[in-house]
């Protein structure tokens, strides 16, 4: 079964709209690597539209310069692109598509399908809560960075019912950022204070 990863820029306060305002002050060797290892490894990609009209306004032309960012550009180019939508779309962007039909189930075929290369996933917020809650999402990337944006949407939003994730690696980059990689945990803790009191100090 193929795997689905999905990449998010993040500041400390949840927020993760219009990172391109607050994230590049850190980036850097690291955290290109930590991309490109996530989003760059992937041969298909799960995008919602807004992400994907983004995507296909700007990294078509970066391909075209040859600039530094080219070889980027030509992965994400060539790779298949398929878009969560329900509006109709003009592709322009070569080896795109939209997912057809309910997205549990069309999500589930495309993890079924012959590969070894993961899906991945680049922003599309309301894509990684959906997969996440249908415990569809084995990885959710995380690159949390030292500042406090204080407006825009937020990764997790408000409900009654928690999410319970797992954490599967962590690293620290130069910058301050923090590179979290989580899975949705089985089950939610049932411990309460009389189960944690066991690790407060004690006198001696």
């Amino acid at each position: 079964m193929r795997k689905i990863t999905a990449g998010l820029f993040i500041a400390l306060d949840g927020v993760v709209e219009n990172p391109q305002d607050w994230h590049f002050p850190y980036f850097n060797e690291e955290m290109a690597s930590a991309v490109d290892s996530q989003l760059g490894a992937a041969d298909t990609l799960l995008l919602g539209r807004k992400t994907y009209e983004g995507f296909a306004g700007a990294w078509p032309e970066r391909e075209a310069a040859g600039d530094v960012d080219a070889e980027m550009a030509k992965k994400l180019g060539d790779a298949r692109k398929i878009v969560v939508t329900h509006q109709d779309l003009t592709f322009t962007w070569r080896n795109s598509e939209v997912l057809k039909g309910d997205l549990a189930e069309a999500v589930a075929a495309l993890k079924d399908e012959p590969g070894d290369a993961p899906i991945g996933i680049s922003g599309s917020v309301s894509v990684v809560r959906q997969l996440l809650e249908l415990g569809l999402l084995d990885e959710l990337h995380l690159l949390v960075h030292p500042i406090a944006v204080r407006k825009g949407l937020r990764l997790f939003e408000e409900t009654d019912a928690a999410l319970p994730l797992q954490l599967l690696s962590s690293n620290t980059f130069e910058t301050g950022v923090v590179h979290l990689v989580y899975a949705k945990a089985a089950a939610e803790g049932t411990e309460g204070y009389e189960y944690a009191k066991q690790f407060l100090p004690q006198e001696d």
